[in-house]
């Protein structure tokens, strides 16, 4: 099983040299535990599971006992199952000022220790690690891990570290999916892991939050809510769908983005914009996941079949928003759609001005597709340089202000 390196770690070793305290969150299973014990290799760092039963014991009935067996510097595992231990945590970090003294994972972040997290705050950084992006699975290495951006020379340079394939093989990378087992060599079929993904998630994470639930109605739901990736949400239809009342489906959406399994791209408006369409897009983190519970049989039935373009989608606007994450920065990623049917895939914000992206599966675009681009000139944050990501070969331009961006490329 080979070990995959992950772009959060530079971050993880520059932060650790700043804060006392690291908690990494992110979905079960993306290697949070893996990949903090490779970098602790060869230190002092010691570490401790919540998962055991008898650690968990003893962190919980008495955290000062605890502490003073399990000494920093230390990686606790799971912390979220003993809230208690946060006090503790607080009381060795202002008496003893170290940097790096504690690493925490946690699959995410409970109501129970949102206040303890609170509680740390200027003390802790906390970073998310969510499944593999493209560039840590398929990249040729070298190249610093930096969000995706539209500047030419960033560009130039992601098209020099990354490993270009055909439209076969983006629907490829898509059907395989993201997660570490998939792509480390664990297993040979996804299929079978995604099913034993599923079922892990519904009968630890979810049961831990819900408690008592169907789980096959759940699991409805889950496949229900899939099939509607890259769209518009609407609580309503997926509730009357999965045949369940429309507050279970709304908390049991607010479950999988709690357990990072979804998020959203709320629409991109201001006062300039005011036909604006204000509902927001479900995404995956991870399309295999969505290929698993949507029942495509192998990449190439998925490349053409009815549902190409919305897991394409879901495909760019991930890894564009892992980029992000990968380097502890907020992607402020947005879609556009207005009431006269007008839409921009994605849109991102930075710096005071929006850059404009059209995702395409044609590997050859026109400059028709950028002309939709115009209706964000009426907005008071101005228009900057747009791309159209697609299957296109190689890095390519349409105009001086659009680029044609590879998605291998992201």
């Amino acid at each position: 099983m080979a070990y995959i390196k992950r772009d959060l770690e530079q971050v993880v070793s520059q932060l650790t040299a700043e804060y006392p305290v690291i908690l990494i969150t992110g979905p079960s299973q993306v290697g949070k535990n893996t990949m903090l014990q490779n970098l602790m290799q060869g230190s002092k760092r010691t570490y401790v599971s919540l998962e055991d039963y008898e650690a968990r014991y003893l962190a919980k009935t008495d955290p000062e006992l605890f502490f003073q067996i399990h000494k920093s510097p230390i990686f606790i595992e799971e912390v979220q199952y003993a809230p208690e231990l946060f006090t503790y945590i607080k009381m060795i970090v202002d008496k003893e000022h170290e940097p790096g003294a504690f690493w925490l994972t946690s699959s995410h972040i409970f109501e129970a220790i949102k206040g303890e997290i609170k509680s740390l705050a200027g003390r802790v950084a906390i970073l998310s690690l969510s499944p593999l992006s493209q560039s840590e699975i398929y990249g040729v290495g070298g190249a610093t891990a930096k969000e995706f951006s539209l500047e030419f020379s960033q560009l130039v340079e992601r098209s020099e570290h990354r490993i270009p394939v055909d439209t076969l093989g983006i629907f490829e990378r898509i059907f395989k999916g993201a997660m570490p087992a998939v792509n480390n060599g664990s297993y040979g079929d996804n299929q079978a892991f995604y099913s034993r993904y599923v079922s892990s998630i519904i009968d630890t994470k979810v049961r831990g939050l819900l408690g008592t639930f169907d789980e096959l109605k759940f699991f409805k739901f889950l496949t229900i809510v899939a099939t509607r990736t890259s769209q518009l949400i609407s609580v309503n239809d997926i509730a009357k769908e999965a045949e369940i009342h429309h507050s279970h489906a709304k908390n049991w959406l607010s479950i999988l983005e709690t357990l990072g399994i979804i998020f959203y791209l709320q629409p991109y408006s201001n006062s300039s914009l005011k036909r604006a369409i204000k509902t927001p897009k479900l995404y995956f983190y991870d399309t295999g996941l969505v290929c698993y519970l949507t029942k495509w049989s192998s990449a190439k039935t998925l490349e053409c079949g009815v549902f190409n373009g919305a897991i394409l989608e879901n495909y760019v606007v991930s890894e564009i928003k892992k980029s992000f994450s990968n380097c502890a920065k907020t992607a402020y990623l947005y879609y556009y759609r207005d009431k006269d049917s007008k839409e921009i895939d994605s849109l991102i914000e930075h710096d005071g001005v929006i850059n404009p992206i059209e995702i395409k599966k044609t590997s050859n675009p026109s400059s028709a597709l950028t002309k939709v681009f115009s209706v964000l000139d009426k907005s008071s944050t101005p228009r900057s340089t747009g791309a159209v990501i697609c299957m296109k070969p190689k890095l390519d331009a349409i105009d001086r202000q659009n680029y044609v961006v590879p998605i291998w490329c992201i």
